[in-house]
């Protein structure tokens, strides 16, 4: 057993447990920040300085992705050719008519998975944390947004965020750190297709540095987000919170030491961690205060395998909600230069509110996804857009090589009695425990806003010039999902969620969560990374007091 070394654990090194840390190794206590998965080195670990770096994902390390299962997918019920995802060269990527469980996207490691998103910094839409009370949906956030504001601009701060003078109902009680990054060749593209239809178009908000700031340089441009930053401009949670906490000296980070099993105790506190070791021991580790930060797919798996703690409400692991998204890829007659520029670096607003899309309760936002969208280098283009073979391929890749331009929506994920995450009966990690299980159900609102999602994209493609389709992919046939939310809501009411409005357990007087799980409604298709380093801040401020 290790004896009590320090004021606080937290588990999990990503944007809430990383900004959780640092925010309380500043407030002058002591932290040991437990991470499930290993370093990454940017230097010897990232790709793009190889000669195959187009054909490369974020490199998989040892223990560095979590395992899951998933409930067999629901029966697609009629036929939506809009909807079906499918590709020029390879065809439908699903056959009959259930949705297949694809890929929860995750990074286990120092940073999280900060370390391949693309560094999109969001506030979210004030009205998505009233979806109850105006809109008789998900549930109402126990905080608002003046709430969690000065937050937002501390985290902003530490990030690097770039983003432009205003977004509309997002407002601001001072300016974004970094002025915006110019518009890439594609966005600007996109953007007059937006302006052909009447829909706003401007700079997304990136934890991306527009300027040096510190020993960080400022963003390269080479489009390589999602492969791991390897100049360290982007704001992953290594290279910001993690990196602060250790340089107050207060924290202890201790890699490639997942926690299993959380102890309870008396008094309504939990007494300790089992973390385990390489070759499958367990080690004890008294915890004065706990964070638990590890995801909204990990934290619900953890609490449930240890004896449904903090789940007095039968919660945890209920309001599952994932990435709803549509992606489609075109052609354009004019070379886009896709390679070129920063990912998701243009965005337009217009449907992000609750109310915002007709018929339908919830939002959306569609994004410049060129750079993310796999066709950055010429042999990823040959593989994925040009079919054929010999003289014919050769000569249709000299044709359209550079033209792929992309555009995305995101859009709101609402909680049903169905989705959710608990424990699989049969399939356990190499401790023992039993894996997370991930069941996703698509209500019919989910697959309205996807088919406005994609009609919409399909008519901004078409009024920038184009209308030539190469690649559609959306989660109505295939769940994909990078943000997961909401299974462990946040609530003022103990029967009905997990948490308390500073975080903390309604039961466990020292168990607090920071992580998406957290999350009573999505949001209109923001990026979370954001919103969780702002809550976890504001806790940190509380814990210990």
């Amino acid at each position: 057993m290790t004896a009590p070394g320090w004021d606080v654990v937290v588990v999990g090194s990503g944007a809430g447990g990383a900004a959780a840390a640092y925010g309380l190794c500043e407030r002058g206590l002591s932290v040991l920040l437990l991470e499930a998965g290993p370093r990454f080195d940017p230097a010897a670990d990232y790709g793009q300085a190889r000669t195959d770096w187009e054909l490369r994902d974020f490199p998989e390390k040892p223990g560095s992705q979590g395992r899951v299962s998933f409930a067999r997918g629901q029966v697609l019920a009629a036929d939506e050719p809009q909807l079906a995802s499918w590709n020029r060269v390879s065809g439908r990527h699903v056959e009959g008519r259930r949705r297949v469980m694809g890929q929860y996207h995750h990074v286990r490691g120092v940073g999280g998975s900060t370390l391949h998103f693309t560094g999109e910094a969001h506030r979210l839409h004030p009205a998505a944390m009233r979806m109850r009370s105006r809109f008789g949906v998900a549930a109402d956030w126990p905080i608002d947004y003046a709430e969690l504001e000065p937050f937002y601009v501390r985290a902003e701060r530490i990030m690097g965020v770039a983003g432009p003078a205003a977004q509309g109902a997002r407002w601001r009680s001072a300016p974004f750190p970094l002025p915006p990054h110019p518009l890439s060749y594609g966005a600007r593209t996109l953007g007059r297709g937006a302006a052909a239809l009447g829909l706003g178009w401007e700079a997304n908000s990136r934890a991306a540095l527009s300027r040096p700031s510190g020993k960080r340089p400022p963003c390269n441009y080479c489009g390589a987000c999602q492969m791991g930053c390897m100049p360290g401009d982007k704001g992953s949670a290594d290279v910001t919170f993690v990196a602060g906490a250790l340089a107050t000296g207060r924290c202890t980070l201790r890699a490639e030491s997942p926690v299993v099993r959380i102890e309870s105790g008396p008094d309504d506190r939990v007494a300790a961690v089992l973390v385990g070791r390489p070759d499958g021991s367990l080690e004890r580790i008294v915890t004065p205060h706990l964070v638990l930060a590890a995801g909204a797919v990990e934290t619900p798996r953890l609490l449930l395998a240890s004896d449904d703690l903090a789940n007095e409400s039968g919660q945890v692991g209920r309001n599952f909600m994932e990435t709803l998204a549509t992606v489609l890829i075109a052609l354009h007659p004019e070379p886009q230069h896709a390679r070129r520029g920063l990912p998701d670096d243009a965005i337009c607003w217009d449907f992000n509110a609750p109310d915002a899309i007709p018929g339908v309760v919830g939002g959306c936002r569609l994004y410049n996804s060129s750079a993310e969208a796999g066709f950055l280098g010429l042999s990823a283009f040959a593989i994925h857009a040009v079919p054929g073979w010999g003289r014919d391929h050769a000569r249709e890749m000299r044709r359209t090589w550079g033209h792929s331009l992309s555009l995305s929506a995101l859009g709101e994920s609402l909680p049903n009695a169905v989705a959710r995450v608990d424990l699989d009966a049969q399939a356990r990690d190499r401790f023992g425990i039993p894996v997370a299980r991930i069941t996703s159900w698509l209500v019919e609102s989910e697959i309205a806003r996807l088919r406005f999602m994609a009609v919409t994209c399909r008519a901004m493609l078409a009024a920038c010039g184009a209308t030539d389709l190469i690649d559609v992919l959306t989660t109505w046939d295939m769940f994909n999902a990078t943000h997961v939310f909401g299974t462990c809501r946040m609530g003022t009411d103990p029967a009905t969620s997990v948490i308390d409005p500073s975080l903390r357990s309604h039961r466990w007087r020292n168990l607090w969560i920071t992580d998406a799980s957290v999350f009573p409604s999505s949001g209109g298709g923001e990026g979370p990374a954001l919103t969780i380093a702002a809550l976890a801040l504001r806790t940190a401020q509380g814990i210990g007091r």
